[in-house]
């Protein structure tokens, strides 16, 4: 089916600080990919240029096939693309079905005049995602949760109401930013088999974590980075063996003891 997500040569700069440095990767659709490294590699900036909160220095960042380095979220959105947090986006005195809504704010056909308007095909269109939401909750074990305000919840159902959000925007390319942090273990062990899940949905799926059990559970391939570059990729295995990206962790006493 080809690469649903090409980066190539990214460079980001702020100032004389050099952030990433000629990153390249691809995704394959359908693929999951790991994105990995120890903290300040520069793994969340480049989720930030992909998903359009940063505009990189140079490069160029595809989705199927089509070039949007630069381009804002709302654009990225109708490419589809979604994405999570670290740390869950939710309005928090808004209910948990209000904020699955928001994920369909890009599928709604018309503008701001039609939707205060009210006019037949929004309120159909309205009608539908709303049973979309709904499904996606129930679907997750959330259902339960739809009227309740979002701050009444703990922060692992927070993650679980954002990713409900996500695929309510029918994404072909979903970035999960550490969706395993702050999960005790039995969590993380039910966060595999959904984002499993959500990869028979044809849906390619590139997932920054520290993890690595999950990573190890989950990825076809990683991409390892260290201080902006890419250190090496392959499987989650190989990444784990490799020397570099053991110094990369743990430093170069752990490889010399490992020799």
């Amino acid at each position: 089916m080809g690469a649903q997500l090409v980066v190539e040569d990214v460079n980001l700069h702020f100032g004389g600080v050099k952030v990433l440095e000629e990153v390249s990767f691809t995704a394959e659709a359908d693929q999951i990919l790991g994105l990995v490294g120890p903290n300040g590699a520069g793994k969340t900036s480049l989720f930030n240029c992909v998903s359009g909160h940063y505009r990189p220095s140079s490069g160029s960042i595809a989705i199927a096939g089509t070039e949007v380095l630069g381009s804002p979220p709302a654009t990225l959105a109708r490419h589809g693309l979604a994405r999570t947090f670290q740390h869950p986006a939710l309005q928090l005195h808004a209910t948990v079905l209000e904020n699955v809504l928001l994920g369909a704010h890009s599928r709604l056909p018309g503008g701001p005049v039609e939707w205060s308007l009210r006019w037949p095909r929004t309120v159909r269109a309205e009608k539908a995602v709303r049973e979309e939401a709904m499904e996606l909750l129930d679907s997750h074990g959330l259902a339960w949760a739809a009227s309740v305000r979002a701050d009444e919840l703990s922060h692992g159902l927070h993650k679980g109401v954002e990713l409900c959000r996500a695929l309510l925007m029918k994404p072909r390319l979903l970035l999960l930013d550490e969706p395993a942090a702050g999960l005790p273990h039995s969590e993380v062990e039910q966060l595999i088999e959904t984002v499993r899940s959500i990869r028979e949905r044809d849906i390619t799926i590139v997932v920054v974590e520290h993890n690595m059990g999950l990573i190890s559970a989950l990825t076809d391939r990683v991409v390892v980075l260290d201080h902006g570059r890419k250190l090496m990729e392959g499987s989650a295995s190989e990444a784990q063996a490799d020397p570099r990206v053991i110094e990369a962790y743990l430093g170069k006493d752990a490889v010399d003891d490992a020799a």
